[in-house]
């Protein structure tokens, strides 16, 4: 039913202007009664519960970092199924985001190209978001996921990341490094061992007690992505979320003009599959077995979530299908699983 709604009717629609107003149901379905009604039908089986980063997890499959930026529909998203929702990413000064048009839909590949640019209102105005989700919905995993701010040149990032890391820390369940996003000019760099390492370890003490993730970008090579692996088990992180969106546009069945003019970005979705699950395998054979592993990247299916967790992944990120398979879809993934 969704997908010929999506065709037939939400396709016409701006993908930017399409997700604020999904996100606006989102937000309502998150208040009391509707979010009473929406859990009775959505809410994972006891069986799906994973316990991994000192947290109970009810079910393996989550929301990844870029559908709520702001930490504003966490709720919502929780009623929905969802067994963990990682907002963000946020900087620790707010800022716009690129220039739009700056989200495009590849319908043939169930694909999108965004260069969104980290847009979001700060580390600060989420700080306070999430201190009243905390009293309120004090159960709902929350990570959250933090990023270089724009302005900030790349000489000072490990105090732009430690500022955010201070203010949020203390509010999540874990915390995510990105420095794998396609959009920020130079964040990309940050990956280097010798450059990510200082880096780490900065936030790693702001963060105290809260878990430490780094996200990592699908475009390195093998040898980069178990260099980085290994340098997250030594600096005492707690996990790798593998992977971030890619600059590649190989493999596409979408019109080359239409690629072309949607131009820079970062791809995500259906055609990042094969890549997702050589990344995860890498990683999970550089780390040890009780080291939190989250995979994201081109899953659609309980079957693809499935083929995750199978392949070694603690836990199991969407956001792209979440455009193309409507509301319902962590419910979906939650009865697949049950039923497999």
């Amino acid at each position: 039913m969704y997908p010929l709604l999506f065709r037939a009717v939400l396709s016409r629609f701006d993908p930017e202007f399409a997700h604020h107003a999904g996100m606006a149901v989102i937000r309502v379905l998150g208040t009391p009664p509707f979010s009473w009604a929406t859990r009775a039908v959505t809410k994972p089986d006891p069986s799906l519960r994973v316990e991994t980063l000192g947290l109970t997890f009810p079910s393996p499959f989550g929301v990844a970092a870029g559908f709520d930026k702001n930490a504003v529909g966490v709720r919502g998203l929780a009623a929905l199924g969802f067994g963990h929702v990682e907002v963000g990413t946020l900087t620790a000064i707010p800022q716009e985001g690129n220039p739009r048009p700056r989200l495009f839909r590849l319908v043939a590949d169930r694909a999108v190209i965004n260069r969104m640019g980290f847009n979001n209102r700060g580390a600060h105005a989420a700080a306070r978001r999430l201190a009243k989700l905390r009293r309120g919905a004090p159960d709902t995993v929350v990570g959250v996921n933090i990023g270089k701010s724009r302005v900030v040149d790349v000489e000072h990032a490990t105090d732009d990341y430690v500022a955010s890391a201070t203010a949020l820390a203390p509010l999540a369940d874990y915390l995510a490094v990105n420095v794998s996003s396609p959009n920020t000019p130079g964040l990309r760099g940050l990956q280097a061992v010798e450059t990510l390492a200082p880096l780490l370890r900065a936030v790693r003490e702001a963060s105290g007690e809260t878990p430490l993730l780094v996200k990592i970008a699908p475009d390195l090579s093998d040898d980069e992505i178990v260099a980085i692996a290994q340098l997250a088990v030594a600096e005492g992180l707690a996990g790798i979320i593998a992977h971030n969106t890619t600059i590649s546009r190989e493999g596409l069945i979408t019109d080359a003009s239409v690629v072309e003019a949607a131009g820079a970005g970062g791809l995500s979705g259906a055609p990042l599959k094969k890549r997702s699950l050589e990344v995860l395998r890498l990683v999970r054979g550089a780390v040890p077995s009780e080291f939190c592993v989250i995979a994201v990247g081109g899953v659609e299916t309980p079957s693809d979530v499935q083929e995750r967790l199978d392949a070694g992944a603690t836990l199991v990120q969407g956001y792209t299908a979440f455009l193309y398979r409507g509301p319902f879809w962590g419910r979906e993934i939650n009865r697949g699983l049950v039923r497999r």
